[in-house]
């Protein structure tokens, strides 16, 4: 038997018992150390704001239960190979499963954690993907200006990886100020939205908000683009179209972490895709991150927190039992 979290209704989680079944000779049985909190999208499932039409694309890999609930959701999970294939057993993986302490999937649905990426670290993963899935859509040059704004999970991911292409000028911007620590601590620049650098190349926003859209729209360059990574839910979303957009020639695109970018789409699998990102949380930098630990047992409250405001962390790293010890 396991425990996991769940979704039961819009707005109210809770700790359910599962049953782990036998392995079969192609799965592994993975105990988990560490989950995270995807906090833009988790937040959105657990206040039930994912549109209908949604239900089907935001169908994470190992959910129980149907959107809006009850339902099962999450997919930052590093844990240890208890059982499965010799090469397996005892090595630290991530997965893409909800917040539960014990499951079996099977064995390629797990990606070896390197050695020198702790696991606290590694449920970064997911997000340092997507900041890869990020880059291969924008294209960035040698020499651009770059400003992302939003520096949240994702938005400092992407800037940390922009800011290791050289010659490529990068600015955090966001509307708290407190940020410019955990830009600093990532050897980037930091702007409030009232100082941010106009005239730049690229935008990557991921604020998820309407203002940082329209903020994002107001610092390009003639022909420059916004690369938006934000996802709104049911959100309503303004922004001015009607005066430099068109004289400018600006343009805004989607970037999703579903489907790997089309620029190396026909080159690169998504599990690449993940063993790279993996690879890239070498970098000790990423730990500024990880600003919030909770035990498992408080995630119906933590959830609460996390969508109400009242927790501010930039990861929410979630210890699972004796999960300090084997790591």
């Amino acid at each position: 038997m396991a425990r996991a979290f769940w979704v039961a209704e819009p707005g109210r989680g809770e700790i359910r018992t599962a049953t782990v079944p036998t392995p079969g000779p192609g799965d592994v049985l993975v105990r988990t150390l560490r989950s995270g909190v995807s906090r833009g999208t988790e937040t959105l499932v657990f206040e039930g704001r994912v549109p209908a039409s949604q239900y089907a694309a935001m169908r994470a890999p190992f959910q129980e239960g149907e959107l809006p609930g009850p339902v099962k959701y999450g997919y930052l999970n590093v844990g240890l190979v208890e059982q499965g294939p010799d090469a397996l057993v005892g090595r630290t993986v991530f997965c893409l499963y909800p917040h539960q302490t014990a499951y079996v999937v099977p064995a390629g649905a797990v990606t070896v954690v390197p050695d020198g990426v702790p696991a606290a670290r590694a449920v970064l993963a997911g997000t340092v993907e997507t900041a890869v899935n990020a880059l291969w859509d924008a294209r960035p040059l040698l020499g651009d200006r770059v400003a992302v704004v939003g520096a949240g999970m994702v938005g400092c991911c992407v800037a940390r990886l922009l800011a290791g292409i050289p010659g490529v000028e990068v600015t955090l911007v966001d509307v708290d100020s407190s940020r410019a620590a955990t830009a600093a601590a990532l050897r980037l620049g930091f702007a409030a939205i009232e100082d941010a650098p106009h005239d730049v190349d690229l935008v990557v926003h991921t604020s998820g908000t309407s203002v940082g859209l329209q903020t994002s729209l107001d610092l390009l360059a003639p022909d420059g683009e916004v690369l938006e990574l934000s996802w709104y839910g049911d959100r309503p979303v303004s922004v001015e179209l009607g005066g430099a957009f068109h004289s400018r020639r600006l343009a805004v695109r989607a970037s999703q972490v579903g489907e790997v970018a089309a620029a190396r789409r026909g080159r690169r699998t998504h599990a690449q895709r993940l063993a790279l990102a993996l690879d890239l949380l070498r970098d000790p930098a990423f730990d500024v991150l990880l600003t919030g630990e909770s035990r498992f047992d408080e995630l119906p409250d933590v959830m609460s927190g996390l969508a109400d405001g009242s927790l501010s962390a930039l990861c929410q790293s979630i210890i699972y039992p004796d999960g300090d010890e084997q790591e």
